[in-house]
């Protein structure tokens, strides 16, 4: 672990001296300790993300081993820790300058311990109430709270030129903990894979076994070592810490309030999705085996954000974020368009195929709009604090675009509860997903011509 010598002369894990945006010392030791930081925050962040999302094959399990929920509450249980994770953001987008990026990285992962090793135990008795998996999945929204705090934190690690690629880095491999969890999940319960320790299997109408508690078990000796790496091998940053005051300013600050609408869009859509499609394919496709699939929409997205950050800092986010909302809307078409004909063969795959439209372009979006709010507060605080001198704007646009970063996530994480919930009342009141796949559809429009007028058109006010 690279130390850095303390005020009061002892040695520590924090980083007094921090200037990334000097080439010297980007070269000679900043790049080294932020590449450390950021391969140890995104097994963090991939793990924050299975134990998030974890109910969304969880939930599709629940019938078959004894719990006769109605498709209404199965759909709450998917949704709750996406209302649970996206408030939590609220609270962590403004911890890391509060705490230190090492302490809350190193608390936040051992949090998620509590939903792990409750949902292990609470799947293997029947008489399990439903207020108790309520709770259980309010507890797997700490995974979702973790997002906004890692990235800010990695956000004051990088240089405004490789920014975006760090940001998409994390978040792109961290939300690869949904596929992994949705690819790992269905395996793992099929066997006893901690004998004895693990518990009892639930037996089933064919005679065949399931283990559903590894569902949750399985993340716990991986957690540990993460809590365990984040606590000896991350760094704070002396520079980065500031009170909650001094980061609040962002709240007068207009785009924080149309990058949240930008990124809901995005991200809000990738995270919704991703906890909707299990049960949304079940619903619609109930002869196909959509656990096998499942974990393919959420690969996608993971996979297109980490691998597309590049594009967005060669072409410019607010070009590539206008183009991928134009590519969203026509990919909600299709879906909507396959469901019309389900019955017909091989409407299951035109439908798959256009999901996976879905996911891939919300990986784009997502690495374009994060790679917007460093450029656009670099813009902006000159102009809206013209008073300070270089070196102090440029911390000041940094500390903003941290706290921009972190906020904006916890406003977009909302998707994970309204879009399973917009299936479920849309399923409810009319028999079918279409009515909110018809809202989702209109407001990517809206995000369309919000990106046009403010940063992708010529002579746009903050070009990006």
């Amino acid at each position: 672990m690279a130390i850095s010598t303390t005020q009061n002369g002892r040695t520590g894990p924090t980083l007094n001296d921090w200037r990334p945006d000097d080439p010297a010392f980007w070269n000679q030791s900043g790049r080294r300790i932020a590449k450390r930081n950021l391969w140890i925050s995104i097994p963090a962040l991939l793990l924050a993300f299975s134990v998030w999302m974890v109910w969304s094959v969880v939930v599709a399990n629940l019938p078959s081993i004894g719990f006769t929920y109605s498709t209404g509450q199965l759909f709450w249980l998917a949704a709750l820790p996406g209302l649970s994770g996206a408030t939590l953001r609220i609270f962590y987008s403004f911890m890391v300058p509060i705490f230190g990026g090492r302490l809350w990285t190193t608390l936040t992962t051992a949090s998620l311990l509590l939903p792990a090793i409750g949902i292990g135990f609470a799947v293997q008795d029947p008489t399990t109430s439903y207020s108790v998996f309520l709770i259980l999945a309010l507890l797997c929204g700490f995974g979702g709270g973790n997002f906004a705090s890692s990235m800010a934190n990695i956000a004051f690690f990088y240089p405004k030129s490789e920014k975006g690629n760090a940001l998409a880095l994390n978040a792109g491999l961290g939300n690869l903990g949904v596929s992994v969890m949705q690819f790992v999940v269905p395996l793992v319960i099929t066997a006893g894979v901690f004998g004895a320790l693990g518990g009892a299997p639930q037996l089933l109408a064919d005679g065949s076994e399931l283990w559903v508690q590894n569902a949750g078990f399985i993340w716990v000796p991986f957690l540990i070592i993460a809590t365990i790496a984040a606590w000896f091998g991350m760094n704070d940053i002396a520079d980065a810490k500031a009170s909650f005051k001094e980061q609040s300013i962002i709240f007068s600050r207009k785009h924080n309030w149309i990058m949240c609408i930008l990124y809901t869009g995005t991200f809000g859509s990738f995270i919704g999705y991703a906890a909707g499609f299990p049960l949304l394919m079940k619903t619609q496709f109930p002869e196909v085996n959509v656990l096998t699939y499942a974990f393919l929409g959420p690969l996608v997205g993971a996979l297109s954000r980490a691998g597309t950050g590049w594009v967005s800092d060669r072409f410019g986010g607010g070009r590539v974020t206008f183009w991928t909302f134009l590519g969203m809307i026509i990919a909600v078409g299709g879906v909507l368009f396959f469901l019309d004909i389900k019955q017909e063969p091989g409407a299951f795959w035109g439908f798959f195929a256009c999901f996976m439209a879905l996911f891939f372009l919300t990986g784009v979006g997502n690495a374009s709009t994060f790679q917007m709010i460093p450029s656009i507060m670099r813009l902006e605080i000159p102009r809206l604090m013209p008073q300070l001198d270089q070196t102090q704007t440029l911390k000041q646009s940094e500390r903003e675009s941290a706290a921009i970063i972190a906020f904006t996530s916890a406003i977009a994480a909302y998707g994970a509860f309204f879009i399973p919930k917009a299936y479920g009342s849309s399923i409810s009141l009319t028999g079918g997903p279409d009515g909110a796949l018809w809202c989702f559809g209109i407001f990517y429009a809206v995000c369309v011509c919000i990106t046009w007028v403010f940063y992708s058109r010529k002579n746009a006010p903050v070009p990006c």
